[in-house]
């Protein structure tokens, strides 16, 4: 009955009645923003490479994942669900010549976004 009767008063005093549904209610099926760096853009076999990711989200970053391409297959290298984002893993010393990573954001809301593919020279 409450809001029938402010309705009512506002409607009475010029002004009007409206209801809204929003990203107030706690909804959020927007994903995040992220992007994947190195400090290098060449990297010896069997050496370590640093990754650094960057991620936003207006409700806040879960975690972000690393991955390695292989074959186009994503395969997993680890998460960091803190920031700096960041994660160091060892080039693959199997003759390959170059290394194609990328970074997956998750935000709290679960939604998910994938980097570009960062593409690495790999020297022997």
């Amino acid at each position: 009955m409450f809001p029938f009767v402010a309705a009512l008063c506002m409607s009475a005093c010029g002004g009007g009645f409206s209801v809204g549904f929003g990203s107030g209610f706690g909804f959020d099926d927007a994903p995040p923003s992220v992007s994947v760096a190195s400090s290098v853009s060449t990297v010896q076999a069997g050496q370590s490479l640093r990754l650094v990711a960057a991620a936003a989200d207006e409700n806040g970053i879960d975690n972000v994942a690393f991955y390695r391409l292989d074959n186009n297959n994503p395969v997993l290298l680890g998460s960091d669900g803190a920031e700096p984002f960041e994660w160091t893993t060892t080039v693959p010393n199997d003759g390959r010549t170059t290394l194609s990573v990328f970074a997956r954001a998750t935000d709290n809301a679960g939604n998910r976004a994938d980097s570009s593919v960062l593409t690495i020279a790999v020297t022997p």
